[in-house]
C-alpha cells in the first residue's frame, strides 16, 4: 500500500518536480508536463508510462496496474491502485513515468 504522503514524497523528490491542482485531482509535473496524478476520491494514481512499460506492469499485476479507459490509456496513461501496490513497484513505475515525460522535453 502507498499512502498519499508517500506518493507526494516520492514524486516531489524528483529534480524540479512540482505539485499543482488538476481539475479535481492533484498533479505532479516536470517542466509544466504531468507525469503523475492522484485521485483522492478513488485512491489511485495515474502515471504516464510508455507502451511497453504499461504492458509489462499491467500483465504482471492487472488488478493493480491497468490502462486508463479510452484514448488516454492508449497513450500510456496507467491507473495504479494505491491500496494494492507494493511500495517498491510503485516507486519503479513512478520513476519510469517521470523519465518518460522529462525525456520527451529534451
Amino acid at each position: 500500500m502507498v499512502s498519499i504522503e508517500t506518493f507526494r514524497e516520492l514524486a516531489l523528490a524528483f529534480e524540479n518536480a512540482t505539485e499543482e491542482p488538476h481539475f479535481e485531482k492533484t498533479s505532479f509535473r516536470i517542466n509544466k508536463k504531468i507525469f503523475a496524478t492522484f485521485d483522492e476520491k478513488n485512491n489511485h494514481a495515474v502515471l504516464k508510462l510508455n507502451e511497453i512499460d504499461q504492458s509489462v506492469f499491467s500483465a504482471s499485476s492487472e488488478m493493480i496496474f491497468y490502462p486508463v479507459p479510452n484514448k488516454w490509456g492508449k497513450q500510456g496513461w496507467t491507473i495504479v491502485e494505491l491500496s494494492k501496490v507494493r511500495p517498491e513497484m510503485f516507486e519503479d513505475a513512478l520513476s519510469l513515468s517521470y523519465q518518460n515525460v522529462i525525456s520527451k522535453k529534451k
